[in-house]
């Protein structure tokens, strides 16, 4: 008998292909007695060597073959490896009673052979259909994952469809805002097409009225001085109310041009605090006498609950009671007018921003008995240009700008007006103010509790041009030290129009050691100059009746009081402009720190305690210097002589100079373009700077003169007596402490009959009334005048007289304006350098910078003040 074993050999570790050959003998019912590894035993070490084992003459304990009737010891055991493709699938063993011949062996061998092929191709089959399992397990979820998809897709073709829905109403909305864009781009074009067209009116319209009123304002001023003694007491008092019905005049024109100003949001206001005694001294002082004279009577009210003070802009208030007040008497014929001030709490527009979270409001009302205003006519009057009866058989006369005006800064300080009236029986305006404003804005003041030492809020306050508090508020409220002035006192006088701020330097000018006097106006404090001649100047530029760069340049235009010091405190940014009138100093508002404020009181004390100025003098030539060394030396000054304007430079960064003159050869543009170069570093800005030409500048001298002219503290003179005219100002020398020969130097330039005799000028102008008051007012001072009433007759004049040393050019003028005539001037190589004044009566913001792009050397707005016209034409005269 024999009998076969079926051994599961572990051939590579493979532990999967183990079980696998396990499970089909399983079911198979073939018995899996053993598991083998390679090389153990003879069955692995078949396996491993993969060659057949013969054993023979087995011992009788080997093994037993059994059957149903006995059992034996085999004679022979054979072990064959089952392999397929070099891998050995299975290990065969078989026991015989018999020797196994090469017949066995050949059999065997194919057996083993057919075995691994149908081993390989169980285990095939059962990996293809373990795989199939999976493909139909995994093609039943892609099943799954398809419908879920299509059924995404479906969602998003959905989704797809209202989005192109979507899309297609966006490009329509898209469409009709582009439509509306474009209408807006439209409207906008036609308003600031009618902008231009308002502006240009008012322009030309300011023009038209200020012509004839300069040479009404020039001719009356000329006949009121009586300079020739030949008029009598009365013709001289008529001559002076003809000059204020002038100013009369230049008034409502500046009425116009500030509606124009309100209306473009230009308008800046200036915060200031009243006290209510003061505006009731004004009211009662401006129309006390315009009652008596219409015999009506005039009751002011004012209720005892009011606070001290209001804080509001104070010129814009007096402006709108002005009109109101003007209004009431100018209706009324019979009855009386009355003005009341008192607290409100109510009677506003239920709306009104600021009104509403103000934690006090002041009605100020007036009521008269007049003619009253019809309902239907009550909402016009506040429209520019507009008044309840229009028709041109009116009995009452006016512009019907009071009330626009008046209404318009009521909506910038916070406030509101509101009429009531009936026809016949009178009419009542009420204007409701907070009684501290509050911006519509940004605020310009910081919170009152801010610290003395951070944000200091008389130090934010944003002054407005032209605009301030009435000197006898600032009286009122300001004590200053003018009655209480001893002989040897240091004086400082503050002009400056806020008075809180004003009191604040008052302060601060008692802690330094000063005697200090407040003057809230120009004319006060030209005035004081010579009443007091203080040691030092803090000057505003932005003063009620005259600018402080006109108070600035009649300071430095007189011999008695040019070397006071003056620091400007501002809130304009003209830092070259001020020093180049003289300026010790300038700063600008708002000021945020007091330290700034302490380094200007340290540098007027500087400069009052310490009388030696460092000078320095730039030339290549020894004896070019000398010349200009001996014409600024002195007792006040140390000079160091350079030979280069960058060697110059490195000397004002090592220590502070005073002054820097700069000698200039004929055609020698080096130290120029140096200069110019130099202009980038900031610090250089502040070093007042003169070029001291030696003779007349070629063109490309000219032109550098020019740009080096727009920055800093720069300025250039072109004889000897010039040059020590403006060391004297830079330096702020005492005229009448000079020697002898440079004082008569400087009084000759101040002198008319020196300066202006015998000089020949130009002047152009359309009117031939200004023509006739010009002609007067400069013949009168020597000088010889030719006229020219066209651009073109300008230039013809000029080719006929080319020895005409100055031009007076008017702007508005027909064909040919004031702006082409001065560029064919200044294409003719000979009148190139010639100065050329602008006069023009438009007054519009832009014009200067426009007249000096055209060609102009300097600027005049009409109405022509006499005495600065005759100051810059000296200026010009003596380059």
């Amino acid at each position: 008998a024999q009998q076969g074993v079926f051994y599961t050999v572990d051939s590579n570790g493979d532990e999967p292909r183990l079980k696998l050959l396990a499970s089909y003998a399983y079911k198979e019912r073939k018995h899996v007695d053993n598991v083998f590894k390679l090389g153990e035993g003879l069955v692995g070490q078949c396996a491993l060597e993969k060659q057949k084992i013969l054993l023979t003459n087995v011992p009788s304990d080997y093994i037993q073959i059994t059957s149903g009737l006995g059992e034996a010891t085999p004679l022979n055991v054979i072990v064959m490896p089952v392999v397929f493709e070099g891998q050995v699938k299975a290990v065969l063993e078989l026991a015989s009673f018999e020797r196994f011949n090469s017949t066995h062996e050949t059999f065997l061998d194919q057996l083993t052979e057919s075995i691994g092929i149908v081993l390989n191709t169980i285990e095939a089959n059962t990996r293809t259909e373990d795989l199939l399992k999976q493909s139909q397990s995994l093609a039943k979820e892609l099943q799954s994952q398809q419908q879920e998809l299509q059924q995404t897709n479906q969602e998003l073709g959905e989704k797809a469809q209202l989005l192109a829905k979507q899309n297609t109403e966006v490009e329509t909305k898209n469409q009709e805002v582009e439509q509306a864009r474009r209408a807006l781009e439209e409207k906008a074009t036609q308003l600031a097409l009618t902008s231009k067209y308002k502006s240009e009116f008012l322009a030309n319209m300011s023009h038209e009225l200020r012509t004839p009123l300069n040479s009404l304002l020039i001719l009356s001023d000329q006949l009121a001085k009586n300079a020739d003694e030949n008029l009598t007491a009365r013709q001289v008092e008529f001559s002076k109310t003809i000059h204020a019905s002038g100013n009369d005049l230049l008034a409502l024109i500046n009425d116009i041009l500030d509606l124009s100003k309100i209306e473009s949001g230009t308008v800046v206001v200036d915060v200031g605090e009243i006290p209510f005694r003061s505006l009731q001294d004004y009211v009662e002082r401006t129309f006390r006498h315009v009652a008596e004279l219409k015999k009506l009577g005039f009751q002011l009210e004012f209720a005892g609950s009011l606070p001290g003070a209001l804080r509001t802009d104070v010129k814009r208030l007096q402006q709108i009671i002005k009109n109101l007040l003007s209004n009431a008497f100018k209706f009324t014929d019979r009855g009386q007018v009355s003005f009341a001030i008192s607290p409100a709490q109510s009677g506003w527009s239920p709306d009104h921003p600021q009104l509403n979270r103000a934690p006090l409001v002041v009605a100020f009302t007036v009521r008269d008995t007049g003619i009253g205003i019809p309902s239907d006519k009550q909402q016009i009057i506040f429209e520019a240009f507009q008044q309840a009866d229009g028709s041109t058989s009116r009995r009452y006369g006016g512009t019907g700008l009071g009330l626009a005006i008046s209404r318009e800064i009521a909506r910038m300080l916070g406030g509101e007006i509101c009429l009531t009236s009936e026809p016949g029986e009178g009419s009542t305006f009420t204007l409701y103010l907070p009684i501290h404003y509050i911006s519509t804005g940004q605020p310009r003041l910081s919170s009152p509790a801010a610290s003395l030492y951070g944000e200091h809020p008389a130090l934010l306050i944003d002054v407005e041009p032209e605009a301030q508090a009435p000197a006898e508020a600032a009286e009122a409220l300001i004590q200053d030290d003018r009655d209480n002035l001893r002989n040897g006192d240091r004086i400082l006088l503050i002009v400056e129009n806020e008075p809180t701020f004003a009191r604040y330097l008052l302060d601060m000018a008692r802690e330094r050691g000063f005697k200090a006097v407040v003057a809230s106006r120009g004319s006060e404090a030209l005035t004081l100059v010579h009443q007091l001649q203080p040691q030092a100047i803090t000057l505003d530029i932005n003063l009620p009746d005259v600018g402080g760069w006109r108070v600035l340049a009649r300071l430095k235009e007189d011999t008695l009081t040019r070397h006071i010091p003056v620091q400007i405190i501002t809130t304009e940014e003209e830092q070259g402009l001020g020093l180049k009138l003289g300026a010790l100093g300038i700063i600008s508002k708002p000021i945020r720190d007091r330290e700034t404020l302490d380094r200007v009181f340290t540098r007027l004390n500087d400069h009052l305690n310490h009388t030696v100025r460092p000078v320095i003098v730039v030339g290549e030539e020894e004896s070019h210097r000398a010349v200009v060394i001996d014409l600024v030396a002195g007792n006040d000054t140390t000079i160091r002589a350079v030979e280069g304007v960058h060697a110059a430079a490195e000397l004002t960064k090592e220590q502070a100079c005073a002054l820097v003159i700069i000698v200039v050869q004929p055609g020698d543009i080096r130290p120029l373009s140096a200069l110019e170069e130099l202009r980038s570093d900031a610090s250089l800005d502040v070093v007042p700077m003169i070029a001291y030409l030696t003779a007349d500048p070629t063109p490309e001298q000219e032109e550098l003169l020019t740009r080096l002219a727009r920055c800093g503290a720069f300025k250039d003179v072109r004889s000897p007596a010039r040059l020590v005219y403006e060391a004297a100002l830079i330096l702020h020398r005492n005229v009448q402490q000079l020697p002898t020969a440079r004082r008569q130097m400087i009084e000759h330039l101040h002198d008319p009959k020196r300066t202006l005799a015998c000089r020949k000028v130009l002047l152009v102008d359309d009117d031939i009334r200004n023509i006739f008051a010009m002609t007067s007012l400069l013949e009168r001072h020597g000088m010889q005048v030719l006229t020219a009433e066209t651009g073109r007759t300008a230039l013809d004049t000029l080719e006929d007289s080319p020895d005409v040393e100055i031009v007076l050019m008017d702007i508005m003028m027909p064909t040919m304006d004031g702006y082409d005539t001065m560029r064919a001037i200044r294409e003719i190589e000979c009148f190139q350098g010639l100065p050329i004044i602008a006069l023009t009566a438009k007054a519009m913001k832009g014009d200067r910078e426009k007249c000096i792009e055209a060609g102009a050397s300097d600027y005049i707005s009409k109405p022509v003040d006499a005495e600065h016209l005759l100051s810059m034409l000296r200026l010009w005269l003596h380059r």
